[in-house]
């Protein structure tokens, strides 16, 4: 159970084990050098050695106008683009995007009035109102989905293209018993963005697994524990591995048989792509042996890619909402129902539905996982050092 907890809340095995270290590191922007070890600090990258890293770590390489890191050389037509999209697109689209989260903010808090939250036991115990119910779970929801549609569409997104697979080739793939409910337990989808998030939210509104720290942001936090999320953290013990799980778990099988029961969103890669491959499948989203709902996410480009690989967070906000024109092609998968074989291997339950994703979505798939990444980035951040 706890090896499949780990694939659940997307952690790293590491050495240190003592709590305090893993809050630090809880709080460690991806992008910084600090997990690579003081020593990688040292280490000379040439321009060579980034284009041998680019080749064997293609799922994470940038693609668009602006380059690795979103900090390539940009040629004089896109420096007037950027410029006047700073100071008209930018600071407009900041503004409402703000306002509008604010608003459901405000909505969140006047819905969990005089409402006690599920709370854990322990210093630590994460709460939530993911158990509301009546009106002020169906004003959570309603406004919920619309306001994610909102800042979507406020940031460029004013088409959202769905197809919907209503049958496979290989049919049979997705066929379980007869008498087994067509309702999912969970989302399973690529990762290509936190943009992903907003799209599933405007869509079905399910809950996920976030940082512990998510619930303490401002304005995002309340808004976290009111779509249920389920908190984790950076190089937690194993007797919180075990306990997430369980709650992750409970929640598929809870979502499988409740149809109104917020549905759980996993995404089995554990970080983002490029978009154009799909890293191996954790198995934490398939012990439960319930249904799940594969969907494919793309973001077709010109200019600026809005898939989160090697670029800073702020970067990348700043560099999306200066893009005029946003894109986003969404393909909704058949309900993809276990074998009694799968029900008891996750790993093959796993498999078979990231070779389905994979070949609907025409993504190549790859070894590499989130170790890969970290090394990726590690150079990228000591070659720009060295510039």
């Amino acid at each position: 159970m706890e090896a499949e907890l780990k694939d659940i809340t997307n952690l790293n095995k590491s050495q240190n084990t003592q709590s305090g270290e893993g809050k630090e590191k809880d709080n460690q922007p991806l992008l910084q050098n600090s997990e690579a070890g003081d020593s990688d600090n040292n280490i000379s990258y040439t321009e060579k050695d980034i284009q041998e890293l680019e080749k064997k770590f293609a799922a994470y390489v940038r693609n668009d106008v602006y380059g690795t890191m979103g900090l390539g050389e940009i040629s004089l037509k896109e420096k007037i683009l950027l410029g006047l999209a700073m100071i008209t697109l930018l600071p407009i689209r900041l503004i409402v995007t703000i306002a509008i989260l604010s608003f459901y903010y405000l909505v969140c808090r006047l819905c969990t009035l005089f409402s006690v939250p599920n709370r854990e036991e322990g210093e630590d115990g994460q709460e939530d109102y993911a158990h509301l119910i009546g009106w002020r779970r169906n004003v959570i929801v309603a406004f919920g989905r619309f306001c994610s549609r909102a800042i979507l569409f406020t940031n460029g997104f004013y088409w959202i293209n769905e197809t919907y697979v209503e049958k496979l080739a290989n049919e049979d793939q997705t066929k379980g018993p007869s008498e087994e409910s067509e309702r999912p337990g969970a989302i399973i989808s690529n990762h290509v963005s936190y943009l992903d998030i907003l799209y599933h939210m405007s869509s079905s509104f399910p809950s996920f697994v976030a940082k512990r720290s998510v619930a303490k942001l401002p304005l995002v936090g309340l808004i976290s524990k009111c779509l249920g999320c389920v908190y984790v953290q950076r190089e937690s013990k194993s007797a919180e591995f075990k306990g997430v799980a369980g709650v992750v778990t409970d929640r598929i099988v809870e979502a499988h048989q409740n149809e109104h029961a917020p549905l759980m969103l996993l995404f089995p890669e554990s970080t983002t792509t490029n978009g154009d491959f799909l890293l191996p499948f954790k198995t934490g989203a398939f012990i439960a042996k319930a249904p799940v709902l594969p969907v494919i996410l793309r973001y077709p480009y010109q200019r600026f890619s809005p898939a989160w690989d090697t670029i800073s967070g702020v970067r990348h906000i700043v560099l999306l909402l200066c893009q005029f024109v946003n894109h986003i092609e969404v393909v909704r998968l058949p309900v993809y129902h276990p074998s009694e074989q799968e029900k008891e291997d996750p790993k093959l339950y796993a498999s078979n539905v990231r070779k389905l994703l994979a070949t609907e979505g025409k993504l190549t798939l790859t070894d590499i996982g989130l170790a890969e990444k970290r090394v990726y980035h590690a150079a990228l951040n000591g070659f720009l050092r060295q510039r």
